[in-house]
């Protein structure tokens, strides 16, 4: 078996870490002996879809979410294409919100991609926190960081998760994030992978159902350290009295 990744424009989109993300991808399937790589997209490079098994969309400024703008238009067909088709996608802060219809900024508006109907409005004052949330696809919670000035609403898609603590989509609604299809949006960073190893072998194991048409069994890891700064963040915000 094996998965191919592709992270869109990493000198652009890589706030707070969002490069460990592929990093960690990349280990847990080769410690499992799935052969991985990466192809790294700059801005001009053309993007073959049907070669990918996963994409990363990871977060960057308001400048630099404008400087991709005009390039995701180029993309925009052959990506919805992608996702209709159950692509796996993961997309963080910034490409989370390049997923919608667009962000209204007070420097102007963002055309999204329109993958997911989804919008975001920059808001007063940035929603900055660690921030937890309990999931329905995991059994562990979800942790990580978030640092937005955008209030995402996600329409009548489903959330990622329900918020134990922190502000999540727009610090009003209670839940964080978005799920649709093979897609998921969220503003959390850290980055958000290697402390949610659930999260990670999900995207894993719905790419290689997808390549090969049958349910992918992980073999299990020793996730140990994984769990216990997972572990360490809940504790620290949530149940406190443990």
């Amino acid at each position: 078996m094996n998965i191919t990744i592709g992270h869109l424009y990493p000198d652009l989109l890589n706030l707070y870490g969002d490069r460990g993300n592929i990093q960690c991808l990349m280990k847990r399937c080769q410690w499992r002996g799935i052969q991985a790589e990466t192809i790294a997209y700059e801005l001009d490079d053309p993007i073959d879809f049907s070669c990918l098994d996963i994409v990363l969309l990871g977060g960057g400024s308001d400048r630099e979410q404008m400087l991709v703008c005009e390039k995701l238009k180029e993309i925009q067909k052959d990506f919805k294409e992608y996702v209709e088709q159950d692509g796996v996608v993961i997309a963080i802060c910034g490409g989370f919100q390049l997923l919608g219809n667009y962000y209204k900024t007070d420097n102007g508006t963002i055309t999204g991609l329109e993958l997911v109907d989804l919008q975001t409005e920059q808001g007063d004052g940035r929603l900055i926190s660690n921030i937890v949330l309990k999931s329905e696809l995991f059994d562990m919670p979800i942790v990580g960081f978030e640092n937005h000035g955008g209030r995402t609403c996600i329409n009548g898609n489903k959330p990622l998760g329900k918020v134990l603590y922190g502000s999540g989509n727009d610090g009003q609604s209670g839940y964080e994030g978005v799920i649709y299809k093979n897609v998921i949006g969220t503003y959390l960073h850290g980055p958000l992978l290697p402390k949610n190893p659930q999260l990670a072998d999900w995207l894993i194991s719905r790419a290689l159902e997808k390549k090969y048409g049958k349910p992918a069994e992980l073999a299990p890891l020793d996730d140990s350290q994984e769990k216990e700064a997972n572990d360490y963040v809940y504790h620290r915000f949530v149940k406190k009295d443990v």
